[in-house]
């Protein structure tokens, strides 16, 4: 909670608009997947609405939160944990979803790398355009492209 609360001030200060999916209150035995499903759900709503949209899910370790994430159609939901690939995720994936281990990184630390997810572009590289392609297609079809 103190973590997404100051992720929300900080980056409301910096003038983005953030809708907090996550429980009111911390509870260490809460399920994280539900949150982290609602999220990457807005995500994919507001996109599918024109609006330019990002997520973060945080967790322990930020795996099981990908993963979560990962399952709602539409997500390319990546696991940051330096600089390089928080902005190698929007670069080259297109990641429109950032999970964080809050218990790998001090509060500024997540700061820093959401910062340079939210910053970076994505390419439109031909070949990552064309991979992306690939896994969407996958997503919709089941099917293999190689």
């Amino acid at each position: 909670m103190a973590l997404s609360t100051f992720l929300v001030e900080q980056l409301s200060s910096q003038g983005h608009e953030l809708i907090d999916h996550g429980p009111k209150v911390y509870d260490a035995l809460d399920d994280y997947p539900g949150f982290c499903i609602a999220a990457a759900q807005a995500v994919v709503a507001d996109l599918a609405a024109g609006v330019e949209a990002l997520g973060i899910v945080l967790g322990g370790s930020g795996n099981g939160e990908q993963i979560a994430a990962n399952k709602v159609a539409g997500v390319r939901a990546a696991l940051i944990w330096n600089e390089s690939t928080a902005k190698l995720a929007r670069e080259h994936n297109d990641a429109n979803v950032a999970a964080v281990g809050a218990r790998q990184h001090t509060q500024e630390e997540v700061l820093e790398l959401i910062q340079a997810f939210i910053a970076e572009p994505f390419s439109n590289d031909e070949r990552h355009v064309r991979r992306i392609g690939k896994i969407a297609s996958f997503e919709n079809t089941g099917e293999i492209i190689y």
